[in-house]
């Protein structure tokens, strides 16, 4: 048997495992997503379905008596427009700033000529393993920064976490340092060597890290709980959306409320229906920021 014979039906044999493996991962990532999607179209199915049938019958995919009742009660029982805005400018605005802030700082950690770099670097890590607590954190808030019924006690505190910026500044780690050599040898400054020769370079790890900033932001309630009373109107959409499922519920434990029937009131179907309303919008996110994750930083940044 020849050598280029041998190669062809070497090729061949590694040709029909390599399709083996890949059927076999096609397979396995299809159950996966379909088991993904599977909980979504349930939460949307029993949304729109009637609470007696849903309580009889349990959760369903496709609407049984559709009805639009449970969004109806969500929407006018609550400042739902005033919070959708809310939310979305802290989002939006969040989300940049945040990786502003945090692209810098891990650049800046793993710049060599950065004085101070590990201990710094200690010091954000320390913060991620010991806090003082609750009451040292709310009394802060509230007594030294006076950020009582302020946006800003939900806004800074989301801003950049520790896990993030360390995130950050692994992915800073792979590009070369000769990148920022050369932009110092044609003169460039810092904040220039930053913005046009890094910050290319760190397209994937600005959307993770986005990502992230902007899964923070969309889902708080627990500060805006803490920090924005009553005399705030407009609350994040999480926590306005919360508000709205314990208000049906104490009415329906409340003696006062003995006059309306059981079925007057969804449970059920208002709970998947503030669902939708709030992991809807979000999930467009993804396909935007989907095709970072896969790749390379620095591929063919350095060349010679």
């Amino acid at each position: 048997m020849s050598t280029k014979s041998l190669v062809k039906k070497n090729r061949k044999k590694l040709d029909v495992s390599d399709a083996i493996i890949r059927g076999f991962g096609y397979i396995f990532v299809s159950i996966y997503a379909i088991a993904c999607v599977f909980p979504f179209l349930l939460i949307i199915g029993t949304s729109f379905s009637e609470e007696a049938i849903v309580r009889k019958s349990g959760f369903t995919f496709f609407p049984r008596g559709f009805t639009t009742y449970a969004y109806d009660l969500v929407i006018k029982g609550g400042t739902l427009g005033g919070s959708y805005v809310v939310t979305v400018v802290m989002t939006v605005c969040g989300t940049a700033i945040g990786l502003f802030i945090i692209s810098m700082t891990g650049y800046a950690l793993q710049r060599r000529d950065f004085p101070f770099r590990n201990a710094i670097s200690f010091y954000i890590y320390f913060t991620s393993l010991f806090s003082a607590g609750l009451a040292p954190y709310y009394l802060m808030m509230t007594q030294t920064y006076h950020l009582k019924d302020n946006y800003l006690a939900v806004f800074l505190p989301l801003l950049m976490s520790p896990w993030l910026i360390i995130l950050m500044k692994n992915f800073v780690k792979s590009i070369p340092h000769e990148i920022t050599e050369s932009g110092k040898i044609d003169g460039a400054g810092d904040m220039r060597i930053f913005t046009s020769l890094v910050i290319p370079l760190l397209k994937p790890a600005l959307a993770t890290i986005g990502l992230f900033l902007a899964l923070s932001y969309w889902n708080e309630w627990y500060n805006c709980s803490l920090f924005l009373s009553s005399r705030v109107q407009y609350k994040t959409l999480q926590y306005n959306l919360y508000d709205v499922v314990n208000k049906i519920a104490s009415l329906k434990n409340s003696v006062a409320a003995t006059y309306v029937t059981f079925d007057d009131l969804p449970q059920e179907t208002l709970k998947m229906a503030t669902a939708v309303l709030s992991t809807g919008p979000i999930i467009f996110l993804y396909p935007f920021v989907q095709k970072y994750f896969i790749g390379g930083i620095t591929i063919g940044a350095v060349k010679g």
